[in-house]
């Protein structure tokens, strides 16, 4: 039986990504690497699809492939870029220009002739899901929606009311009650964002049994993958794309 509690304020995978797209790359004089973000492409099986920006957590792009490729399964042109490109408060001294690398990301989505232009969705995990809610939720213009899962806000210092307030785009936001990773994503936190005073569509679910990453199937101790937990918010996460943001377009 499905325990979530929630409170309102498969297809098969598409064709895996067969490049890795470096933007807005500048070459030092001793140095050949990017400073832009890197993302992978998981495009629609077949002809155009709405665009879907996927921010990995701390761990990087490896464990959110799959998920990637079920998105694309749907019909969405998919981008997987490090959450670390967005919001990083581990890079000590370092500002992470994460306004800026998401509009690099999407304007270069924008260019895909496998995408259709218009509104992109976010989804994020952990550390990208603090940041797709810091720097995407603020885009009414150009964002639809946006999908949080375990937010690493907790880490963040934002006065929740104050951010609860600022938020300008529909979001979905999946924590798990028994979360304690390094106390990134307290359940505390997640119910006075989900409590606070907000002008725009704010859908929470709480998974009463769940830690952090808790729809990660990967051989890591100190997380618990839980399929069935995984599954519920697989299921409202692309009911909640497809209805503000469907694969085909508006």
């Amino acid at each position: 039986m499905n325990t979530a509690k929630s409170r309102r304020s498969s297809p098969g995978l598409a064709i895996r990504v067969v490049s890795i797209f470096f933007i807005g790359a500048l070459f030092g004089a001793c140095s050949s690497e990017p400073t832009g973000p890197q993302y992978e492409i998981f495009p629609p099986a077949e002809g155009k699809g709405a665009i879907v920006v996927v921010a990995s957590g701390y761990s990087g792009p490896g464990l959110y492939r799959d998920f990637c490729s079920k998105l694309a399964g749907l019909g969405y042109y998919t981008v997987l870029l490090d959450g670390k490109d967005l919001i990083d408060p581990g890079r000590m001294g370092l500002v992470v220009p994460g306004a800026e690398n998401l509009q690099t990301v999407i304007a270069a989505s924008m260019s895909s002739p496998h995408a259709i232009p218009g509104k992109v969705s976010l989804v994020g995990f952990s550390m990208g899901g603090a940041g797709v809610l810091r720097h995407g939720a603020v885009l009414k213009d150009q964002v639809a929606a946006v999908v949080a899962y375990y937010p690493a806000i907790t880490t963040t210092g934002w006065d929740m009311r104050t951010f609860a307030a600022g938020l300008q785009t529909p979001v979905l936001l999946l924590a798990g009650v028994q979360d304690q990773y390094e106390d990134c994503c307290s359940i505390a936190t997640m119910r006075e964002l989900a409590e606070a005073p907000k002008t725009v569509l704010f859908e929470y679910v709480e998974y009463p049994n769940a830690g952090h990453c808790f729809n990660l199937d990967a051989n890591i101790p100190i997380f618990t993958y839980r399929p069935q937990d995984t599954a519920d918010a697989w299921a409202r996460t692309a009911a909640f794309l497809n209805r503000l943001h469907p694969p085909g377009g508006e």
